[in-house]
């Protein structure tokens, strides 16, 4: 019986590899100026006809600016979750597309999730790669903004 997979969209952050599952992928982009006071860790970005929420990932996950001065070559994930909202992920390198056996994916323990930055996470994958293990964080779309809308009210 073939093993089920499920298509990832995975992107490195600083030391940390995560992935979002394709279905909640909207699109793409490369980058596109991002507005805000700077002072927390949203922005907003203009696309199409509508404004979208950025959220900037590596400021939440390791509490310091990108170290990455070439933005010109960066990109933004752009995902919708349940409720259809748009949010934006700035990422530096070029996301790839990954089919992962679903027997490579295991939840994430609870405690590890409320002790780490990385409580936004609820899965990850172990992916044999050219003979060295990958490590890959699966993030929860939906707990993408609650969390910085607690931060700000």
């Amino acid at each position: 019986m073939a093993d089920t997979s499920v298509k990832l969209i995975v992107f490195q952050m600083g030391s940390l590899n995560l992935a979002l599952p394709i279905e909640v992928v909207y699109k793409i982009l490369n980058h596109k100026p991002i507005y805000g006071s700077g002072i927390n860790q949203v922005g907003v970005v203009h696309l199409d006809e509508q404004e979208v929420t950025v959220v900037d990932l590596y400021r939440r996950l390791f509490h310091s600016s990108s170290t990455s001065k070439d933005e010109d070559n960066s990109y933004l994930v752009i995902v919708q979750n349940t409720t259809n909202e748009l949010y934006g992920i700035p990422v530096v390198d070029t996301p790839i597309l990954m089919e992962v056996p679903l027997s490579q994916v295991r939840v994430l323990p609870e405690s590890y999730r409320r002790a780490d930055t990385l409580d936004i996470a609820s899965h990850v994958a172990v992916i044999n790669q050219a003979g060295s293990p990958l490590t890959v964080f699966l993030l929860d779309v939906e707990l993408l903004l609650p969390i910085f809308q607690k931060m700000l009210f």
